[in-house]
């Protein structure tokens, strides 16, 4: 087993968790309840941590997780549903009101 990623945010940890396996990387936490010792502990050494259980997937594991990281939710226009007509903002990919898809952008 080998570590592959640490945050002070457990809720980070369990979704790039779960990002893995769905990738098909058999990974566990560590360190879930250990922030309550943080204090008494160097508070970086309490962080939840991913370790993946094949070493043999940890450079895989790493490319997956910096992708995770750095997508970002890219500016763009307003859209209005092609289904229902409802606007919606950009950061949206699907109608709140009909479950419609948003339009693929053209250039």
């Amino acid at each position: 087993m080998k570590r592959v990623y640490s945050s002070p945010s457990i809720m980070m940890v369990s979704h790039l968790k779960n990002v893995l396996e769905n990738q098909g990387i058999i990974c566990l936490i560590k360190n879930e309840n250990l922030l309550s010792a943080a204090g008494g502990l160097p508070p970086i050494d309490c962080w939840p941590e991913i370790w993946v259980a094949e070493e043999s997937q940890y450079d895989q594991a790493k490319v997956i997780i910096e992708a995770a990281l750095s997508s970002q939710v890219l500016p763009g226009l307003p859209w209005k549903c092609p289904g229902c007509g409802e606007e919606h903002q950009p950061q949206f990919t699907e109608c709140w009101n009909c479950g419609g898809s948003r339009p693929a952008f053209r250039t």
